[in-house]
Order: C-alpha cells, then structure tokens, then sequence
C-alpha cells in the first residue's frame, strides 16, 4: 500500500495497485484490505467477512472486484488510509524519517506474517538500489520471518555484515541466523561475527573484540549504509532466553534495574537509555553510543513489545520502524509504558 509511504510494492503474492480507474473513494481502502486478508493473510472469504464485518456477499464482490480492475498480480500496492494515517503519527511522535505499517492480520502473538511481508518488501526494494553497498543486520524471530519472505534476488553489489555475536548455547537456534538466510537468497557476500552475543566476562568480551574476524566485521559495519535491527523484551518469555544467549535469572536482574527493551544486545529504560549492566559489559556487538549516527530501521511488533519498541523511539537513534497496525495504534496512544522511568538508580551510558 502505500501502507508503506515510501514502498508502494509490498512482497508477498499479491499486489493492489493505488487505486484503479473508476475505483470509488469510499470503497477502495475497504477492497485493498478484503485481497490483503484474503491473498496475504490466507484467510477465507468468510473469515475475511467477520473481520471486516462484512456480509459474505459482499466480501465475495470485493475479492472479486480486486481481480477484476487488475488490483491482485503478484505484489500489494494499495493504500490502506487508517495504516496511513498510523504512519504520519508515528512519524510525527518520534521525528521518524521513515515509517511502514502492515495492515492488522489478526495475529495473536508476534505479528510475523505481517512483519514479515513488510520488512521483506522494503529490503527487496533496497536491493534494488545500486547505490546500496552495506547493510548491517542485527538477528532474531522477527528478522528471520523477514529474510524467509525474501524472494531469491541476485544481490552481487551488496555487502551483509552482522550487528552483534550469532553464537548460540542452543543449535536449535540456528534458524534465527540471519546472515546465513540472507547470503543464501541473495547469493551476496555476508559477514558472520563468530562469536557469541556475550562473553563469558568482560575479560574474555576484550579478548574475543581484538580477533581479526571480529575487528574487520565491526569495520564493516562502521561502514554501513543502513542498519536493520529487531526489538526484543527483557523478560524471560523473550528471544535472548529463549535462544540459551542468556540465562532466565539474568533477565530477572534486568527486569529489576529497570531494563525494558533490548536492542543489538543493548539494554534499554522505558526512556531509551541504555542502561550498564553486568551482562552489557560482556555484550559483543555494535556499539550503543554510534547508532545516533546511522541510518537504524528497526523491524517490530507485536503487544508484549509495544513498551519494548516504545522505549527504543523514545531513545531518538531509530530513524525508521516497520510495524503492524495493531502495535502503532498503542504506539501513537498512551498504552502501556508511558511515562515509565528507570526506578532504580542503575548506571546509564
């Protein structure tokens, strides 16, 4: 859609152009949503009519009817305005350059599908770019639903270069591994740093940052032209736990110093400070105090993230966010965590 108000073309099996000829104002955004549900969302044109409200008859027409004016090819190009309208609030809230929201699938727990699609539209048009060389890239479910949707694309000019250490106590983890998704779909170089997100002290995170492969990694990162990134929760239902890089007791002390967010491995109050830690100083990743000064998109959504991704714009390093439209409705409202500080007095950055 222009959901995305830079991105008319969204990847996923569908496409809706802007409005077709003759299309009526009053009905367009209702039929770019009816073929988004339907051919995106997978869901049946009965589904698609309880969540629109709609009468089966109608739904019918409306799918139909996208079909026929030459709406439905293989990518979806519509304007959805509440999706629109989400987009310039949350552009004008946070002083974003850049802000794509996918319309509501009716996700129940991270909205990946959605995300998915989204974040695989707008990483397909930057391989389009010539002009684009390095794109730096943090890890997780998020980013490797994207990747996933990313169709095989032949990206020899491009460079991929990791965020933070992708090793894992927990092999199963392994499908989170975004770099080796990436290299794999798009046939590009890609950098792997070859070490885990923490080391074991802040002895050993000295040690392991002087290697060669991880001082070059960094290099290159420095080097990037834009940096994708997730948003995860400090809380033990969250990815870090749930990927063995940390352990469930070292996110309880997080959540007690006040720890909202999390980001590349760096960990956020309810205003986006980082806050020092224990496990932050054995962090190996891209340095917290030079995101101000890069192009940084984070990829999130999803209600038990809404504080999370509140936190990081409240932080003013995120220059664009890709979200569903359920978690920029409560990012644009005074849901949960407005007004939330750090209570307890740890040391920031």
């Amino acid at each position: 859609m222009k959901y995305f108000t830079q991105r008319k073309k969204f990847q996923g099996g569908t496409s809706v152009k802007e409005r077709a000829p003759g299309l009526p104002d009053d009905e367009s955004g209702l039929v770019t949503r009816a073929a988004w549900m339907h051919y995106v969302g997978g869901m049946t044109q009965g589904e698609v009519a309880r969540r629109l409200n709609l009468n089966s008859a109608k739904t019918h027409r409306l799918i139909a009817r996208a079909s026929r004016e030459g709406l439905v090819r293989v990518f979806v190009d519509g304007d959805v305005a509440d999706c629109v309208r989400l987009e310039e609030a949350l552009r004008a809230r946070y002083g974003l350059d850049m802000v794509q929201v996918a319309p509501d699938l009716g996700e129940t727990d991270l909205p990946l599908r959605a995300l998915g699609f989204a974040g695989a539209s707008y990483l397909r048009g930057l391989l389009e770019r010539p002009q684009t060389r390095i794109i730096g890239v943090g890890h997780g479910r998020t980013l490797a639903s994207v990747v996933h949707r990313l169709p095989r694309t032949a990206s020899a000019h491009v460079k991929f270069v990791s965020l933070l250490g992708g090793l894992t106590r927990k092999f199963s983890a392994s499908p989170f591994d975004v770099i080796h998704l990436l290299a794999e779909r798009t046939g590009a170089e890609a950098y792997l740093m070859p070490v885990p997100l923490y080391a074991n002290t802040a002895a050993d995170r000295s040690v392991l940052v002087g290697q060669l492969g991880v001082v070059t990694v960094l290099g290159l990162a420095r080097q990037a032209d834009l940096l994708i990134v997730g948003i995860g929760e400090a809380r033990p239902s969250g990815s870090l736990v749930q990927s063995g890089m940390v352990r469930e007791d070292e996110v309880v002390e997080l959540e007690r110093t006040g720890v909202v967010s999390e980001v590349l491995g760096h960990f956020l109050d309810a205003q986006g400070r980082a806050v020092e830690t224990e496990l932050s100083a054995r962090s190996i990743s891209f340095p917290f105090k030079d995101l101000a000064h890069k192009n940084v998109v984070a990829i999130a959504g999803g209600e038990s993230k809404v504080v999370a991704i509140r936190a990081a714009l409240e932080g003013g390093f995120l220059k664009g966010l890709i979200t569903d439209e359920a978690t920029a409705t409560a990012l644009v409202g005074d849901g949960p965590g407005a007004g939330l500080g750090n209570k307890s007095g740890a040391k920031r950055r």
